[in-house]
């Protein structure tokens, strides 16, 4: 027979010690969880006397930059003390993002003609003012892949054979006759032709070139440069003197070997534009040969006998690569196939506005844009993140605008507006007018976005549609500019 008192009683003291144990565990637990709490309030504490620390430093600073002060500096002891004004730095007029005075830049004379520059300059003191600064910062910051030279050769005058480490080069002849010459890989083709007012020239970087004047009067130049670094060139002539004599003996093999090599001598001005007084001496029975097509048509395009495409109150012509060149001539073809196998390759096309004609508002999806005005004058338009923007244009005066930065052009003299310009792209130009993008947009989306009434909105689409109906060199334009 069990007895449950005798088991009652014999458990007894295991359960006295089990309730001491789980009492002394309880302790620890709850001693722990006080550490632990502890430990967080002096972390908290720690952490909002130095937040607090902190604010007061800084309420310190700005209290202390916000009140005017002067600067003392201490003088030679002859002098009295003085107290410097720091000098106010006027803010620039954001239109020189987008406009470069060209004619107000310093002008690279050589005795053979003149260079000036729409760029941007690793060494800020180079800009002659803080407008010129403006626009090359622009160009550079957007990566524009653009830089505007105006090349000025006198008669017989040459611009000295010559290569460009980091751009191809984009020419149009403004006025003049030139002679162009082009050295391939190897050396083993030299392609020469002539070139007249309306005509492009195109060298790829790292190609060596030489131009030289052939007509009676100035050759002018505009040239475009696929770079919005600074432009790095190298003349024949800066080369030749800075080889070692012996060195460019056994290279060349002249008769009279390391002797003749010195009997050069290096000339105190420039030679980048040249032209010796004593010329007639020099040289005699000069001879300007023209290479066969096939190899002239890829560095020459004529601009001005190309396609010309009409837009209400102008025309465009283009030298570029085309998707499809059904259209163009033999000769054309060649020089849009063998632009579009270059990077960074530029479009050229001239546009012309006739008297208070207007380019409508339009966008590149696929190229920077930088123009320089031949002649005219006119208003642009500018509409970016930035805000709106309005200037002037006159003859001489550069524009640029970055991709995708809609603008308008508009004549505002009697005589017609006139520019060159430079794309940045290698392909097909691909633009969107406003007329298109707002015809292609819903009426009902239009209504809901401007407060005005669908039927007003679907009257304007219709007459926007039978423009471009009518109009099949409209919409050509439209596609390719």
């Amino acid at each position: 027979m069990d007895n449950s008192a005798f088991e009652m009683h014999g458990d007894a003291p295991q359960k006295g010690l089990s309730v001491e144990k789980m009492n002394i565990i309880s302790r620890m637990e709850k001693k722990r969880q006080w550490s632990l709490v502890s430990i967080f309030l002096l972390c908290l504490l720690a952490c909002t006397i130095t937040t607090a620390v902190g604010v007061l430093i800084l309420s310190l600073v700005y209290i202390n930059n916000s009140q005017p002060h002067s600067d003392v500096y201490f003088k030679p002891e002859a002098q009295p003390l003085q107290t410097e004004v720091p000098m106010v730095q006027t803010a620039v007029d954001p239109k020189f993002q987008f406009l470069n005075h060209l004619p107000k830049s310093k002008v690279f004379e050589f005795a053979g003609g003149a260079i000036q520059w729409a760029r941007y300059r690793n060494n800020v003191k180079d800009y002659l003012s803080a407008e010129e600064e403006a626009f090359g910062t622009s160009l550079n910051s957007q990566r524009s892949q653009m830089t505007l030279g105006t090349l000025r050769i006198k008669s017989n005058g040459l611009r000295a054979p010559h290569w460009h480490f980091n751009a191809n080069e984009h020419g149009y002849l403004v006025q003049g006759t030139a002679w162009i010459g082009v050295v391939d890989d190897g050396g083993e083709v030299v392609t020469t032709y002539n070139v007249t007012a309306g005509q492009v020239i195109f060298f790829p970087q790292n190609t060596l070139h030489w131009i030289k004047n052939v007509g009676n009067e100035d050759c002018f130049f505009l040239l475009f440069f696929s770079t919005h670094d600074e432009l790095q060139t190298l003349d024949v002539d800066d080369v030749f003197f800075s080889t070692p004599e012996d060195i460019a003996s056994r290279s060349l093999k002249p008769e009279g070997g390391i002797d003749f090599i010195r009997t050069f001598s290096k000339q105190k001005e420039d030679q980048g534009v040249n032209l010796p007084p004593n010329l007639a001496e020099l040289v005699m029975n000069a001879s300007y040969v023209q290479s066969p097509d096939s190899l002239v048509w890829r560095y020459f395009f004529d601009l001005k006998g190309s396609k010309e495409f009409q837009f209400p109150g102008g025309v465009i012509q283009h030298a570029q690569y085309w998707k499809n060149g059904s259209e163009l001539n033999n000769n054309e073809k060649i020089f849009s196939e063998f632009l579009n196998q270059h990077q960074n390759a530029l479009t050229l096309s001239t546009l012309r506005i006739y008297n208070n004609g207007l380019r409508q508002p339009h966008f590149h999806f696929n190229a920077n844009e930088m123009g320089y005005v031949l002649s005219g004058c006119g208003k642009v338009g500018i509409t970016s993140t930035q805000g709106a923007i309005e200037f002037n244009i006159h003859i001489g005066d550069v524009i640029f605008f970055p991709i995708g930065t809609q603008h308008y052009i508009k004549s505002t003299c009697d005589e017609d507006l006139l520019f060159i310009l430079a794309f940045s792209t290698g392909d097909q130009l691909q633009t969107l007018d406003m007329d298109d993008y707002l015809q292609a947009t819903a009426d009902h989306i239009l209504a809901q976005l401007f407060f005005k009434k669908q039927r007003k909105l679907n009257t304007m689409q219709a007459f926007l549609l039978l423009i471009a109906v009518k109009g099949s060199k409209e919409v050509t334009f439209v596609c390719t500019y």
